[in-house]
């Protein structure tokens, strides 16, 4: 993959990555089509990191279907498919991993223990195998996005970070691998993520600022049919992650939720029209 890549540099080429764990859906190919809109080389890495899944967490079943992302990247005219496996990512011996303090010290990083060190640390090894001059990534994953920044910044990579907005289903359910493990009440029932969210941009367009007042309402929301699990309602800020009591600029509306045994997340920016 390095020697492809820096072939691809020496002709002046510039090279677009978009990391991927596989099982890809029209939000991933919405990304792809954004790596191809800014970029001559189009690299689509697949790979189901082993280190950001907790113990209790779903690695052996996450869904995979190489075959099926294959044909789907060929439509798009993606240039190539960087597909390791665990063995050439992580030899035996291997012991340097990447952590990005304080941004994985909120939302999904205080139930998901080192879940963000297993993120961060792919990452850093994706950009350094393909050497791309862009990493394009979803809003939906907005912690992870923003722990990407800061490591790229604080790491001096030569690499811009470039974040897509979240895509959504034709009735707003943010499109994600783990949809397919939904039967079809739960499926109804994810639709509540959307619409507390939504709930709390108009209660805010209307002018309310308290957090915990526009985290209530989103709580009422998603507790209407008693069946959805609460992880974290969460009001912050857009680019610390801090908690905010008063919105005053930008601020991230963050839920994590499971509906069954799915956790599912969603989240959107909270800021003056």
């Amino acid at each position: 993959m390095q020697s492809v890549s820096e072939a691809f540099r020496k002709e002046g080429q510039r090279i677009s990555l978009v990391p991927t764990m596989g099982y890809l859906h029209e939000g991933h190919l919405a990304l792809v089509k954004k790596a191809r809109a800014i970029a001559d080389v189009v690299v689509v890495s697949i790979f189901v990191n082993p280190i950001q899944f907790g113990p209790k967490e779903d690695l052996a079943k996450y869904p995979r279907d190489f075959d099926r992302d294959r044909e789907l990247l060929t439509r798009e005219k993606t240039d190539i498919i960087f597909f390791p496996d665990a063995a050439e990512m992580y030899p035996d011996g291997y012991s340097t991993y990447v952590e990005v303090k304080m941004l994985g010290d909120h939302l999904c990083g205080l139930k998901r223990e080192g879940h963000f060190l297993g993120v961060a640390t792919v990452v850093a090894k994706l950009f350094n195998a393909v050497k791309p001059h862009f990493a394009v990534f979803g809003q939906k994953d907005y912690q992870q996005l923003k722990i990407i920044e800061r490591m790229v910044r604080d790491l001096n990579m030569d690499i811009e970070v470039v974040g897509y907005p979240t895509v959504r289903e034709h009735d707003g359910l943010a499109m994600s691998s783990r949809n397919t493990y939904l039967g079809e009440a739960e499926r109804k029932e994810a639709l509540l993520i959307h619409a507390a969210m939504e709930k709390v941009e108009t209660m805010f367009l209307g002018g309310e600022r308290k957090s915990e007042v526009l985290k209530a309402e989103a709580r009422r929301v998603l507790g209407a049919k008693g069946s959805i699990e609460i992880e974290y309602v969460d009001i912050c800020d857009a680019e610390t992650l801090d908690d905010l009591e008063r919105i005053d600029g930008r601020a991230l509306l963050a839920v994590a939720a499971r509906v069954g045994k799915t956790r599912l997340i969603d989240n959107t920016i909270l800021m003056e029209a």
